[in-house]
């Protein structure tokens, strides 16, 4: 400390501090890229390179292998530090003599703390993509002059982890696309920005591609078939009594599907068969039903639902039958039934309204549910997370867990609920009762 002012604050100490500065700049610029490029939408660059971007076009290819462009910018950002560090330890030095290596330590942690971290990622963070988009441009250029030294890092860091039995994901991804868009639509329900509606619908329709058609199918027990050694008349009118406009014909046994008779085409021939062009009227009772019904349509009970409606678009028909691995027929399908899981119960003025709701809240709090009722349609009203994944049913579920078919007043407790059966018939589980615990 013996040199004199002006000799300490010489051109030297000048353009020292410069560097610090310019290094400084520096390092603000790499942590806050890191931040905009890890935190920028894909989607949204993707839409803005659409619209013409050429930083966004950038921004998209950087972002394409995630753990060289990190690596690039990790090694620029300790690069900056380390040497402004080293910078301001020989500057202080000069000044305060040993002392000078405290004050280096003190000032540069918190200049590159505020300066080189926190205000920078601020930044970022608020403005992600048009961050990206500017800063894009340097990154590359970046890339292509480190990618000596950051091959090197990467293969010392693969080996590094092998040796503790870690592999890393070569496509870079931390999630899959479908599960990063279902978690922004959870997150965005669980704010109040979706509404709960909008956020079943979402989620309904990205479940199509991993939900199969026996887990909504309607099961055979439920179908409506029509006996075609019934008289004309008795098939008449209970098809015409029917809620549905599609009905399976079979003969002898529900197995023998013979076809599937439309109601618009059982009236075509009636009306030919009544009506009297030049030529005797022959009568409803030389109806014969199995010509008039369409070739069943069959399908195996694998089939994921985004299949199955493009399938059902591709023929277009509305209507399949579904059968298992040995052919035996296990239910019905139509497109109505797909698009329900995405919109909700669709009806008409033929659907024939339920008296008895599927679930009800009783006067102590509880939920009274049909057997019947999918576990998924029951999540979905009330936003539990029961599992789906050994049973589509709440019966189905609770025979799965008790590893019997339970007796009625019998109570069990899993998956944090209270199940109580009130009601059975034959092997079925008519009703149930549902209480969180």
């Amino acid at each position: 400390m013996d040199a004199a002012p002006s000799a300490v604050l010489d051109t030297a100490f000048w353009l020292t501090a410069a560097a610090i500065l310019a290094l400084l700049v520096l390092s603000g610029f790499f942590s806050g890229s890191e931040t905009a490029l890890t935190a920028a939408s894909r989607a949204k660059l993707k839409s803005q390179a659409d619209r013409g971007s050429r930083g966004a076009v950038a921004a998209m290819k950087v972002t394409e292998d995630r753990e060289r462009m990190i690596g690039a910018l990790l090694l620029g950002n300790n690069i900056v530090n380390i040497l402004a560090a080293s910078l301001a330890t020989a500057l202080l030095t000069r000044m305060f003599g040993d002392s000078g290596v405290a004050f280096a330590t003190l000032i540069m942690t918190a200049l590159v703390l505020v300066f080189g971290e926190v205000m920078p990622k601020t930044i970022a963070i608020t403005f992600p993509e048009a961050f990206a988009s500017r800063v894009a441009p340097i990154i590359r250029v970046m890339i292509v002059v480190f990618a000596p030294i950051i091959g090197l890092v990467r293969f010392l860091v693969s080996n590094v982890l092998r040796l503790f039995g870690l592999r890393p994901d070569p496509s870079g991804e931390m999630l899959a696309l479908r599960e990063e868009i279902a978690g922004a639509i959870a997150l965005g329900h669980s704010e109040g920005a979706v509404e709960k509606e909008d956020r079943d619908r979402l989620l309904g329709a990205l479940d199509l591609g991993h939900r199969t058609v026996d887990e909504i199918m309607r099961h055979r027990r439920q179908i409506e078939m029509i006996d075609a050694d019934l008289p004309p008349g008795e098939i008449i009118t209970r098809i015409l009594a029917s809620p549905h406009t599609r009905l399976p014909i079979f003969r002898d046994s529900d197995d023998n599907i013979l076809g599937v008779v439309h109601s618009k085409d059982l009236l075509r021939e009636m009306d030919r068969l009544v009506r009297n062009d030049d030529g005797p009227v022959a009568g409803i009772g030389a109806l014969d039903i199995v010509k008039v019904a369409m070739k069943p349509y069959f399908i195996p009970d694998t089939t994921t639902l985004d299949e199955q409606m493009r399938e059902f678009l591709k023929r277009r028909t509305h209507f399949a039958l579904v059968v298992d691995e040995y052919g035996t027929l296990q239910g019905l399908i139509t497109l109505e039934d797909i698009l329900e899981e995405i919109v909700g119960d669709i009806t008409d003025e033929f659907d024939v309204v339920q008296k008895d709701s599927a679930m009800s809240r009783t006067e102590d709090g509880a939920f009274l549910i049909d057997g019947a009722m999918t576990i998924r349609d029951l999540n979905r009203a009330t936003d539990w997370r029961l599992p789906d994944d050994e049973a589509n049913t709440i019966a189905g579920l609770v025979i799965h867990e008790a590893q019997m078919i339970p007796s009625e007043g019998q109570v069990f407790s899993f998956h944090g609920f209270r199940f109580e059966v009130v009601s059975k018939r034959d092997n079925r589980l008519v009703k149930l009762k549902l209480r969180p615990l």
